[in-house]
């Protein structure tokens, strides 16, 4: 993420929580009770560490977890006016793998808990960076009270969920809005493995391999799948067919993804859910 001024006081001396606003009241009977506004916590700053005695102190970084319903961001900001870059990984206990992502973009809530978060980053854009940015590990505690939404949309995958190298399989999938929020209109997309040779093809009408490049040197990527969907309604899944072919000898799995907006006026907020995984057995 892109700074443009020094790390606030406040994130260097103590965690700090952002949440302005009444609670709500509660919502009449069948209604849906609105989404809670995102809330954010941050932890103190702290010296990144870093790998090797020889390496100069690290600017001193601090983490940021915001909840916003089914998605959680983690960012990071260093007193500098620098580029912070890198991944996370957040540990509630003894459960490996809470969730992880990327700095500054949204990954799946796993619910309420005391997170462990630690970060793996890089410090760019200094004078002191320009031989040998700054990388390193922070790491922060986080307590998260935000309930987990229930999802408002569901992907299921059929049998089987299994592609076998050298043939084609035909995998069923099942698109469902199990809310009343929002509209009908969703984007399903599978991604296979680039370079693998991994085909995706489907005849409905509502999917093509999405193009690649600028006219007239445009492609298409055979390993994508984009289908538009907009007639989802709560009771009435629907139902993507796709054929996909693997070369001999080779293996990719592919992973599903669906993108849906719940506007409110013009007000318009949406979410990424992750589907299944099929996996090369």
């Amino acid at each position: 993420m892109r700074l443009g001024t020094p790390l606030p006081a406040a994130l260097a001396v103590a965690a700090l929580t952002v949440l302005a606003g009444a609670v709500p009241a509660a919502a009449a009977p069948g209604v849906r009770a609105a989404a809670p506004p995102p809330v954010s916590h941050c932890a103190p700053a702290a010296p990144l560490t870093q790998r090797g005695a020889e390496r100069p102190a690290g600017p001193a970084v601090g983490l940021c977890v915001t909840v916003a319903g089914a998605s959680m961001t983690v960012s990071a900001s260093a007193d500098c006016a620098c580029d912070v870059s890198g991944t996370w990984t957040a540990r509630r206990g003894d459960e490996d793998g809470a969730a992880s992502g990327t700095l500054g973009t949204r990954a799946d809530y796993p619910g309420p808990g005391t997170y462990e978060v630690t970060a793996t980053v890089q410090v760019g854009g200094t004078p002191r960076a320009a031989a040998a940015p700054p990388a390193g590990t922070v790491t922060g505690t986080f307590t998260l009270t935000a309930p987990k939404p229930a999802p408002s949309h569901t992907i299921e995958v059929g049998s089987p969920a299994a592609l076998t190298p050298g043939t084609t399989t035909t995998l069923t999938y099942t698109v469902a809005r199990t809310s009343d929020d929002g509209d009908g209109s969703a984007r399903f997309g599978l991604i296979g493995e680039p370079g693998t040779g991994i085909e995706l093809a489907s005849t409905d009408v509502r999917c093509v391999n999405p193009l690649t490049g600028r006219y007239p040197a445009t492609k298409r990527s055979p390993h994508a799948l984009d289908c538009a969907l907009t007639d989802l309604q709560p009771g009435r899944p629907a139902t993507v067919t796709v054929h996909v072919t693997l070369p001999a000898d080779t293996c990719s799995t592919i992973v599903s993804k669906l993108g849906y907006w719940t506007p409110k006026g013009q007000q318009v907020a949406g979410a990424m859910l992750n589907g299944p995984t099929v996996r090369c057995g």
